[in-house]
């Protein structure tokens, strides 16, 4: 509950700011007219709970499963959820990452995020890197996130970093709780340049 008159402070900015866009970080202090001592002390006071390196959120937050999704989000903003974390969030493997592996543009500096979180960096470019994006919403951070046919494509393209029963696995869970068409699935396989690879088990589903 606010207190009185709080909706002129600092805090009251910082909470404001902080419930809309689900965390916090310290660079984003300056635009609301906030000083760096007001989130130390609402920090040390049990108000804000440090997520990762330079990434705050309210200490009473509820926090989803998917919660490293927007931490990572939040650090690295021109990355796309892709690859085994994508499968995760689709629900399209049973394997928990404990990276997050995100996709970055081929020209694009390579992010160090810091401790906290772990990431898996992939390099894409052209459609690849821009073709079958998602756009979502988790803790109220936006998350870009491949789509489920994007990701399977992506998965037998990268077969040989995560296994080829992976992505045989995720293609045929794709296809049997209806998260794809043929027509998206043979898309994007023709996208990554995976067509020839992935034709037989695509026409063994129908």
């Amino acid at each position: 509950m606010l207190v009185y008159g709080m909706e002129k402070t600092s805090e009251y900015r910082v909470f404001r700011h902080i419930r809309k866009k689900g965390i916090l970080r310290p660079k984003e202090l300056k635009p609301l007219g906030v000083r760096q001592e007001t989130l130390w002390r609402l920090y040390r006071k049990g108000k804000l709970e440090r997520l990762g390196w330079g990434v705050y959120g309210l200490a009473d937050r509820p926090v989803t499963a998917k919660h490293s999704l927007a931490q990572a989000a939040k650090k690295v903003p021109n990355g796309i959820i892709c690859l085994l974390s994508a499968l995760r969030f689709h629900d399209l493997t049973t394997q928990a990452p404990f990276e997050v592996w995100m996709a970055l543009d081929r020209k694009a500096w390579l992010p160090r995020p810091g401790p906290g979180l772990a990431f898996r960096f992939h390099r894409f470019s052209g459609e690849a890197l821009s073709a079958g994006v998602e756009h979502h919403v988790v803790d109220g951070v936006p998350v870009r996130v491949y789509c489920p046919a994007k990701t399977v494509a992506d998965c037998f393209k990268f077969r040989n970093k995560i296994g080829f029963d992976v992505a045989l696995e995720a293609l045929r869970d794709c296809w049997r709780e209806r998260k794809a068409s043929m027509e998206e699935l043979s898309r994007y396989a023709k996208i990554c340049r995976v067509a020839n690879v992935m034709r037989p088990y695509l026409e063994s589903l129908v």
